[in-house]
């Protein structure tokens, strides 16, 4: 079978790896050319498909940035990204341009799933009638389809093949298809009766993460000051074996997924007069977390009688999880950017991202970094190796917002 994969980032290339391992022939496109062509080269971006993972596939994969290359697939996926605006509304530009596209070189008999986190109605709402600009009847002449993406970037444990796949269809005939597509590389299907369910479906695995990560930041602001340690706590409440889940504290959400979803389905909520006021306001909670984080980070500075403007900073960790170098919804960028408004000196650590040119600004070894001098290192990403009982010994001060010193005890020290 000749798949499509439409959209080559954290989504679409692990999708289209998995799919040529199973012995498909695959071809991706994607509007970057230079990803295309790195690609093409055999170097991947993704954390998930090491490069030799990649150049295992040549003859099965390919990368383009033409859309008429789609035009013989028998499936062809849609995983485009899929952010907010800057009013916090669904930007669904990526997706509209590669429908369009699409409506250029479909033909009769193939079909086209998306997988893009979006709100209910998209597939059937926006997606049928761009592709259906084609002269194709969509149901009839094309079958299409909507199962949600389950990615979670640098999880190796549970990966596309192992993970149950929610399918729907536009009509069965479509499900029926979609369903024999993901059974060749996917363990189970869990089919569902509507596109709309399957969309809501991935919002609600996002939206539950986000609300109870929302409770467990609001209770590490009160547990601050009340002078009680949140982790205690929330070591404690992990020993009840049944009707709790262990949720940890820290310095907001990232990701493209927990950060943007609440708002997704805050927003289509509205456009049936329903205020989703509980799932907002905890997504307005999280997004809160960094600016609560530099004014513990000023607490801190206070306390040895020293201001935020001037003070050298060393941030540990600025990817948004710990194991992976992904960047988006960082809340330690947000973090950097509120420090370095009032005047600090910054620097970081972080072995899976390199550089971050919008600070102008590279990644320093640790021990050279603190042998250098620093005021205040703050634990933002608990990347593993880092050696954290090193940065309390030599910092005069760490703020830890990711609970890696639970088990050390010093007068520099600051916990969430």
């Amino acid at each position: 079978m000749k798949v499509g994969v439409v959209g080559l980032g954290y989504v679409g290339l692990p999708l289209a790896v998995a799919v040529a391992e199973a012995g498909h022939e695959v071809v991706g496109v994607d509007v970057d050319q230079r990803l295309v062509e790195r690609l093409s080269a055999g170097e991947s971006h993704v954390v998930d498909v090491p490069s030799e993972r990649l150049r295992a596939l040549v003859g099965r994969f390919s990368a383009t940035a033409h859309y008429d290359a789609l035009s013989d697939c028998e499936v062809i996926a849609i995983a485009v990204p899929t952010p907010l605006t800057r009013n916090r509304e669904p930007d669904l530009g990526a997706l509209t341009a590669a429908g369009r596209a699409l409506a250029g070189v479909i033909r009769r008999g193939q079909l086209v799933v998306l997988e893009s986190t979006t709100y209910p109605g998209t597939t059937r709402e926006r997606l049928v009638p761009l592709l259906e600009e084609s002269g194709l009847a969509c149901g009839r002449d094309v079958a299409v389809a909507y199962s949600p993406e389950r990615v979670d970037p640098g999880r190796t444990d549970y990966t596309l093949r192992n993970t149950p796949k929610v399918v729907a269809g536009l009509t069965e005939r479509c499900l029926r298809r979609a369903s024999e597509f993901y059974g060749t590389v996917c363990e189970q299907i869990v089919e569902v009766s509507s596109l709309e369910v399957a969309e809501l479906t991935k919002l609600l695995e996002n939206v539950f993460r986000s609300v109870n990560i929302a409770l467990v930041n609001e209770l590490a602001i009160l547990c601050d000051r009340m002078g009680i340690d949140v982790w205690e706590v929330v070591d404690a409440a992990a020993t009840k074996p049944y009707g709790f889940m262990r949720f940890e504290p820290g310095p907001g959400m990232g990701g493209h997924c927990l950060p943007v979803d609440p708002f997704y389905l805050a927003w289509r909520a509205r456009e049936f007069d329903l205020q989703t006021e509980f799932i907002e306001l905890a997504g307005e909670v999280n997004q809160r977390m960094p600016y609560f984080c530099v004014e513990r980070i000023a607490r801190a500075l206070n306390g040895h009688q020293k201001p935020i403007s001037g003070s050298r900073i060393l941030i540990v960790g600025v990817s948004y999880k710990a194991g992976v170098g992904d960047l988006r919804e960082s809340p330690a960028l947000k973090i950097m950017r509120l420090l370095g408004d009032q005047g600090a000196e910054l620097s970081y650590h972080d072995d899976f991202v390199p550089h971050l040119p919008e600070f102008g600004l590279r990644s320093r070894p640790l021990t050279e970094a603190l042998a250098e001098g620093v005021d205040l290192a703050a634990i933002v990403t608990a990347h593993p190796g880092v050696d954290f009982g090193l940065i309390v010994r030599e910092a005069p001060l760490v703020v830890d917002f990711r609970g890696v010193t639970r088990g050390i005890r010093a007068e520099n020290l600051v916990r969430l």
